[in-house]
């Protein structure tokens, strides 16, 4: 049975106005003087007009706040199966340690003698990149992962413009992050597309076929995104480099082979890490992201500036190019050096993990989607054979004929208290659902997700379409015209005329 109640409340799940909605002209939770003995500084620009901003007392502002809260589904709150996006737990240490005194209060335009234990927690964060990935240079400066790619492709073209090349034809496989072909491009690079086999993998038949010498490298996700370890990435790189290529690896899901795999000993030449995926520092709107990039020795002089260097004076932040000793930065990326916050949340996370932790955080992230995978696919269909890596990727021939969609089970799955899954992606798959559980899972969380799936797989499979199609019930708003709200969004909030 449904039913309305007459203030639009769920029980304490409470109907919520916008704030212009809510408020008042005059009304205010602050009581500020006048100022005295000041001369407006406007030159007679003064207002004349309200503000526009509504007025509310201190106790609605703090039940607004506390009620969107409350609507908002975070790692927090409970499972979190974003596959390619590693939804994981955020160590409280990570954020005590960010929120210490000489820390939090940083300033980027302090002179350098007063910051030289932040830019040595910078040298120490980066000397943790370097020997996992054994590479030999990296940067630090990229704001996130989407910017982190820019800074690896930049630096290939500028390798390749020193060698008076005009390579500008990208390899990207179909199982590659959406972004690589953008960023390539981005880049003034052509993009050729590679297409996969049968098990998910890059066709490496396809791929020798279209090494020529305008070729400027390759752009390869591994683990890709469907999951799936690249087993011929060694002779990848080896074809790309003889070829007069260089060979850039999104790192994102680097989370998965961290502590077990070397990318320099795959032939990587450049790789960004999202530090907000394999070492736990906020993703999303939690963030801001942080990107940093390692580098083979082909690529190490064309790193951007600025980078911090140690000499008999203590940490030095390197900013211009006439600094550099054989170095020849592509020029700048951002305006200060990468995210402070992350770095110590970063370098907390590794450092209070260990080598041996990150290794086996790795594997844990595998187990657990391996178990998952075990798990789903007595119910639905897998998209590749075998194991996956650090996610699970099905399709959605297991839905056939029971008049259900790949949208109408996720939206069943709010109902379920479960943030759902990566729907539609990676594209490679028709109606793709692909799961992520993240080493930060337990068994009990894993197994409780997986039985209510199953559930209403079995529901779907009953024949009771209806239910599906009008999911979610619990929620604060009911199902959206999603179309109608991609095409004609409403962004501004308009007050009522009279």
């Amino acid at each position: 049975m449904t039913f309305a109640t007459h203030t639009g409340n769920r029980g304490l799940v409470l109907e919520e106005k916008l704030i212009f909605e809510q408020g008042q002209p005059g009304r205010t939770g602050v009581d500020l003087p006048e100022p005295k003995g000041t001369k407006s500084r406007l030159g007679g620009l003064d207002r004349d007009s309200n503000v526009g901003l509504p007025g509310l007392s201190e106790p609605q502002v703090v039940r607004h706040f506390t009620r969107l809260s409350q609507k908002n589904f975070g790692i927090d709150s409970g499972f979190f199966p974003l596959g390619s996006c590693t939804m994981k737990h955020n160590p409280r240490l990570n954020e005590k340690v960010a929120r210490l005194p000489g820390l939090s209060d940083l300033h980027p335009m302090q002179p350098e003698s007063t910051v030289q234990g932040a830019l040595e927690l910078i040298d120490t964060c980066a000397h943790w990149l370097l020997v996992l990935t054994g590479m030999p240079a990296v940067s630090m400066s990229p704001a996130a992962g989407a910017q982190g790619e820019l800074c690896g492709m930049m630096a290939i073209r500028a390798a390749l413009d020193a060698r008076g090349e005009n390579r500008r034809r990208v390899l990207v496989p179909e199982s590659a992050h959406g972004t690589n072909p953008a960023t390539a491009a981005a880049c003034g690079f052509t993009v050729d597309s590679i297409p996969a086999t049968e098990d998910g993998r890059v066709d490496l038949a396809a791929f020798e076929a279209k090494l020529g010498d305008d070729v400027a490298g390759i752009m390869l996700t591994n683990p890709n995104t469907c999951g799936l370890f690249e087993r011929d990435v060694r002779k990848i790189a080896d074809l790309v480099h003889a070829a007069g290529g260089y060979f850039y690896c999104d790192g994102a899901n680097f989370n998965a082979i961290v502590g077990r795999v070397r990318p320099a000993d795959l032939g990587v030449d450049a790789m960004h890490i999202n530090l907000h995926k394999t070492f736990s520092t906020p993703h999303g709107g939690g963030g801001p992201g942080s990107g940093p990039v390692v580098f083979s020795e082909a690529l190490a002089p064309y790193a951007p500036i600025p980078y911090v260097v140690r000499n008999e004076n203590g940490f030095h932040l390197v900013e211009t190019a006439d600094e550099n000793d054989g170095m020849k930065p592509f020029g700048r990326l951002k305006g200060f050096h990468g995210q402070m916050g992350m770095f110590i949340r970063a370098l907390t996370y590794m450092k209070s993990h260990g080598a041996d932790g990150l290794r086996q955080a790795s594997g844990d992230a595998v187990l657990n989607a391996n178990y998952l995978l075990a798990r789903l696919k007595e119910k639905l269909s897998v998209a590749f054979p075998g194991y996956c890596m650090h996610e699970a990727l099905f399709d959605d021939s297991f839905l056939k004929d029971t008049g259900v969609s790949t949208l109408d089970l996720a939206k069943a799955i709010i109902d379920e208290g479960f943030h759902p899954m990566t729907m539609y992606f990676p594209l490679v798959v028709h109606g793709a659902l692909l799961i992520e559980p993240t080493e930060t899972e337990t068994k009990e969380s894993i197994d409780q997700f997986c039985d209510a799936v199953l559930s209403l797989v079995a529901k779907a499979e009953s024949g009771d379409a209806e239910f599906f199609k009008n999911a979610p019930y619990l929620t604060p708003r009911r199902r959206l015209d999603e179309t109608a709200a991609a095409r004609k969004p409403v962004l501004r909030w308009q007050p009522e005329t009279a």
